[in-house]
């Protein structure tokens, strides 16, 4: 089953409060997203940090109801 964008950005939200989070369905299938997650939060972090940071947000639905997620993150 696919996952709504709706979904995606509200993990993404309660994982990091501060996030301003875009997502874009890349093939209108509801399977395969991009996101842009910015926050002041990621500061310091590593590319790899913020990364990780927004796949744990997303509580393991990575791989499961979220098939494809091509992610950009940044600070401010």
């Amino acid at each position: 089953m696919a996952m709504a964008a709706a979904d995606i950005e509200r993990l993404i939200r309660a994982g990091i409060p501060d996030a301003q989070v875009t997502i874009r369905d890349l093939a209108g299938d509801g399977d395969h997203y991009a996101a842009t997650v910015i926050a002041e939060s990621f500061r310091g972090k590593s590319r790899v940090a913020q990364h990780k940071a927004v796949y744990d947000a997303l509580q393991g639905e990575m791989g499961g109801a979220l098939h494809a997620l091509a992610l950009q993150t940044g600070t401010p």
